[in-house]
């Protein structure tokens, strides 16, 4: 794009839309963004949204792309593993990845976003608003309607482009839809299980209560607790919970006696940790958990649609805020190949992205069932104690959860189908009984790459018949 002189309007300043203001400042052109909800940096408003988010390799790829990485670190703590929690309390610690260096980061939401909006500010050319609501966006003429909450009054902010990265309710994915003006698809997509938020404190030296350096699990089948640290000694707890399924849900449990009832049966350990946790409960709201598939994302070339606005997924894979960091920097390297019009440029973004998006909402899904479920199963602990030897002794192999985690050049849609295909090898050789876990590395190393190309073959065919 020649002409940096553009006015671009973005909506929404969380993390994508802070991030995405940095980089296009950077770049030069005139950007203004207009953001709901009042300055994070001078009010409170985490209310009940996850705090802490998991941080990794497509994250830190695009905080190298804007040159903050150095100052992002220090508001990290590393999580090396998951750490399960059986009921009897009893804990073991389940390695991300055979290589010592792989590894996730529990980073504070509000810390790494008022970073990246005192970052963007930097810059003449980027200004931020606060406290102006987005109602309606014509696309057609580049406008968006606001409504500021200060003085109650409605204005128009006319650009030359208008990205949206206003989350899974997007007012101007709503526009997209309510204006019929083109052939626009949508699906939302909710699990039958809700989120609440609670927390561990810290003890009374400020100290963690619990080991600091993993991402804690309670997986009971149809529902789980998590556990991620933060950097004040406490940790941020989730409950997910089905609405109204099982002999404990959301929906029936409405007394004290009910909830301690429930987290002693069944997270015992975690509960003698939360004295807090009624008074949490009650508090906190029960929050939905959604997917969000829609396109196109962009109209002509006036308007795009990104991260959540675009993808929404649930937060099973830890990939929500790295997945809406990547769009940046898809963005980022269609830009630097110096197409001449913004549609051009959404087209090729939009070609190259959707399909990984689609992919990443796919796995976070199949990682809830993981999680809550079969961490548990003997053949799983086997195959994941396999994944992790072969991992540590070759440096090819990398098993699903670190293709989409610690391989940040590799599209997320190729990390699921190799991963797939590698679960699936190892997991039916492991039921056949053809994998020997008493046989040397190298060759169980082969029989797994064998196989997995095998099933990768058996699928292309599939797709092409």
């Amino acid at each position: 794009m020649k002409d940096k002189q553009q006015n671009i309007l973005i909506i929404g300043a969380g993390l994508c839309g802070s991030l995405l203001a940095l980089r296009l400042g950077q770049r030069g052109y005139n950007v203004t963004v207009m953001e709901m909800r009042p300055d994070m940096r001078k009010v409170d408003i985490s209310a009940g949204r996850s705090i802490n988010l998991a941080f990794s390799d497509r994250g830190i790829k695009a905080m190298n792309m804007v040159g903050i990485l150095d100052k992002v670190m220090p508001l990290c703590i590393p999580m090396n593993g998951r750490m399960l929690h059986d009921l009897e309390g009893n804990t073991i610690l389940s390695p991300y990845s055979g290589r010592e260096e792989e590894y996730i980061n529990s980073i504070s939401r509000g810390g790494l976003n008022s970073l990246l909006l005192d970052e963007a500010e930097m810059h003449d050319n980027v200004t931020i608003h606060f406290n102006k609501k987005c109602l309606s966006v014509d696309f057609e003429k580049t406008t968006a309607t606001f409504k500021d909450y200060n003085s109650q009054s409605e204005f128009v902010e006319d650009a030359d482009v208008i990205f949206a990265t206003d989350g899974a309710g997007s007012a101007m994915r709503k526009s997209y839809y309510l204006s019929k003006k083109f052939l626009f698809s949508f699906s939302q997509n909710w699990l039958s299980h809700g989120y609440k938020e609670l927390s561990i404190l810290p003890n009374e030296n400020g100290d963690f209560k619990t080991f600091k350096n993993a991402l804690h699990i309670w997986g009971r089948e149809s529902f789980m607790l998590i556990a991620l640290p933060n950097l004040d000694g406490s940790f941020t707890v989730t409950l997910f919970l089905s609405y109204d399924e099982g002999e404990y849900n959301f929906n029936n449990l409405t007394t004290k006696e009910n909830v301690l009832e429930f987290f002693g049966k069944y997270f015992k350990d975690a509960l003698e940790l939360m004295p807090n946790l009624a008074e949490d409960f009650f508090e906190n709201p029960t929050s939905p958990l959604g997917t969000v598939k829609c396109s196109p994302w962009h109209y002509k070339g006036n308007t795009l649609l990104m991260g959540d606005a675009a993808h929404a997924i649930v937060p099973f894979y830890g990939q929500g805020m790295n997945a809406s960091f990547e769009d940046v920097t898809v963005l980022d390297q269609v830009l630097e190949e110096g197409h001449k019009d913004w549609e051009t440029i959404f087209k090729i973004y939009e070609s190259r992205r959707k399909k990984d998006t689609d992919a990443i909402a796919d796995l976070a899904i199949d990682n809830f069932h993981e999680m809550k479920g079969h961490v548990n199963h003997p053949n799983f602990r086997e195959k994941r104690k396999l994944e992790m030897a072969l991992e540590k002794e070759f440096p090819e192999y990398a098993s699903k959860y670190s293709l989409v985690t610690f391989n940040e050049d590799m599209g997320y849609q190729e990390a699921m189908l190799r991963g797939r295909a590698q679960d699936k090898a190892i997991l039916n050789m492991l039921a056949e009984g053809t994998l020997n876990m008493e046989d040397d590395l190298k060759t169980n190393f082969e029989k797994v790459k064998v196989e997995t190309d095998h099933i990768l073959e058996e699928d292309r065919i599939a797709k092409n018949a």
